[in-house]
């Protein structure tokens, strides 16, 4: 049995039978879509090879790509409940999370990327398959918006308002707010309507900006748009970039160029100005690393004392 099956019968399952909330099962959806990508990637994505080792492997791994101790226990709990549901339904002969343990919980810092890495994969997830214009339109509003990934799937053209170049986004607890994208991100909004269009989809009103991939589905899939992320990401060289990740890129680089942090908070759809502080901490990493890498008298910059 493929494991990506077993997932979706569990997410299925918190969310008749548990009753769990639409967000948690979203979570689970995305931890779990990595379990099964490091599966695949070992070369055996049956549910058989779901033991004890690949979860240890899987862990370290998760905390190799740069995941705060943190988000790793997040994980860890999503696979509790999948090997539980998986033995408590016969799928597997025993519980192989159980009594597993994850590293211990730390302070976490987003991580960022470069700019420069953002354009190299925009530009790779044009080239590298037939969906490369989605692709790169959904990388260009995630960062050139700062949109959750959540937010993005969302989208119905009439959020999109093309010659102000504006997004009405709808965030945490129903919350609405404005944000923007740039010409490039015009440019490609323009050529996907007219693209859509011509295949027959909605372009207006509350059809989906982003149509699924299968017939019948309601709209793309936050799973879809992680994985075609991690996938492009990882041809890269880079490990450990989610969708999330273009966000805080979006936020770190604002910051690093001067945008006042209130105007930061207001694009991002925070509550509170403590949770856009985080982003202080993470342009200090990025000006140190900066610093110790191109700075002639840093004791790095390849410049000996005079």
């Amino acid at each position: 049995m493929n494991i990506s099956s077993c997932i979706d019968e569990f997410i299925r399952y918190t969310r008749d039978a548990k009753g769990r909330s639409g967000n948690t099962a979203v979570n689970y959806a995305v931890d779990l879509a990595q379990l099964a990508d490091y599966m695949e990637s070992a070369g055996d994505s049956s549910v058989k090879a779901l033991n004890r080792d690949c979860l240890r492997g899987f862990l370290r791994e998760l905390s190799g790509y740069g995941f705060s101790g943190r988000s790793v226990m997040r994980k860890l709990s999503a696979l509790r409940g999948f090997t539980r549901f998986l033995a408590e339904t016969g799928v597997i002969a025993s519980d192989a999370g159980a009594g597993l343990r994850g590293p211990r919980a730390d302070p976490s810092i987003p991580r960022a990327i470069t700019c420069e890495d953002i354009v190299r994969m925009m530009e790779l997830a044009e080239k590298r398959s037939k969906k490369g214009a989605r692709d790169r339109l959904i990388l260009e509003l995630m960062y050139g918006g700062g949109l959750r990934v959540s937010e993005l799937v969302s989208l119905k053209w009439s959020d999109v308002d093309l010659e102000e170049r504006e997004l009405r986004v709808i965030g945490k607890g129903s919350k609405e707010r404005l944000t923007y994208f740039g010409k490039p991100a015009r440019e490609l909004l323009i050529a996907w309507k007219n693209d859509a269009a011509l295949k027959g989809h909605e372009t207006e009103g509350d059809a989906p900006v982003f149509y699924p991939e299968k017939t019948g589905a309601p709209r793309l899939t936050e799973r879809t748009v992680h994985r075609m992320v991690v996938a492009v990401s990882r041809a890269l060289g880079m490990f450990g970039v989610s969708p999330h990740t273009m966000r805080h890129s979006f936020a770190t680089h604002m910051l690093e160029r001067g945008a006042p942090l209130r105007v930061i908070q207001e694009l991002l759809g925070h509550e509170s100005l403590a949770t856009t502080q985080i982003y202080l901490k993470v342009t200090v990493e990025h000006m140190k690393k900066s610093y110790l890498e191109t700075h002639p008298r840093s004791g790095y910059g390849g410049m000996e004392d005079e």
